[in-house]
């Protein structure tokens, strides 16, 4: 009998839980279906001495933080992509503003096959999502594989094709191609010393870089001026200088570069 007056005292409890159940359990499932995902093919396959699309996307681009964006690891050194900036040897930082025509730029002699790590993150450094793909170069006397099918949970939307009017048009101002080679190789040795610390000489082989041509030349010597850039890498011993960095970027900008002109509008804020 005390039983079961224990059990009719405890079903209203039990009810109220059943109910917040009910409500908690969809908006948990939103929550977890809303969760970023990054989408790209499983290889990718660049031939050497092209332009090669990156198909890489983010969903859902709703709600996610501002100023969110991909940094990508692993490329080889001698590799370079068409948006964004190198912030270390084969790590490069990408806006997800550009990905629609973001590309892998390969110089003649470089081949070998190379897994790539991709982070969405947060400004402060939150990672919000992540995955990996495999990056496949071939010689230009070498045949590349088959490409396999794209998954569906991580196909990538259709992107134009290297050589179309959207990736050698007006985005962007590619070095011509006896001159892509050597401006690569400016930009790779300019990376390297900057890796050692050498800053006057990496500065150098960037400005050679940008003179033949290469935006992301010219967008990694306007950094090592831009006060603002300095500070997040929380440099010690180097002075800013905005004159410098505000004319490199207008050098950017007119090679094509999509982020010069959001650092040209921080850099007039200050």
């Amino acid at each position: 009998m005390r039983q079961g007056r224990a059990c009719l005292q405890l079903l209203p409890a039990l009810i109220v839980a059943v109910f917040l159940a009910a409500l908690l359990l969809p908006a948990a499932a939103q929550a977890q279906q809303q969760r970023p995902l990054i989408t790209l093919p499983a290889r990718i396959l660049a031939p050497a001495a092209q332009r090669t699309p990156f198909a890489i996307g983010v969903v859902p681009e709703e709600g996610l933080p501002r100023n969110t964006y991909l940094r990508i690891r692993g490329l080889p050194r001698s590799v370079a992509l068409s948006e964004g900036h190198a912030i270390a040897p084969g790590v490069w930082a990408i806006p997800l503003s550009v990905l629609p025509v973001l590309a892998v730029i390969v110089p003649i002699g470089t081949h070998g096959t190379s897994e790539i790590l991709i982070d969405l993150l947060s400004l402060d450094g939150k990672v919000l999502a992540e995955t990996r793909t495999t990056l496949i170069i071939a010689s230009a006397d070498q045949a590349l594989p088959a490409p396999a099918p794209p998954s569906p949970a991580r196909s990538a939307p259709a992107l134009p094709q290297a050589g179309s009017a959207a990736l050698a048009g007006p985005v962007e101002a590619a070095p011509k191609a006896q001159e892509a080679e050597p401006a690569l190789q400016f930009y790779s040795k300019g990376l390297q010393l900057l890796e050692r610390g050498d800053v006057d000489s990496a500065r150098k082989f960037f400005e050679r870089a940008a003179d033949l041509g290469l935006s992301q030349a010219a967008m990694a010597l306007a950094t090592t001026y831009d006060p603002n850039e300095l500070a997040k890498l929380k440099v010690v011993g180097l002075q800013g200088n905005a004159v410098a960095a505000r004319k490199w970027y207008d050098r950017a900008a007119q090679l094509g570069a999509a982020e010069a002109g959001e650092r040209l509008r921080r850099l007039g804020a200050r």
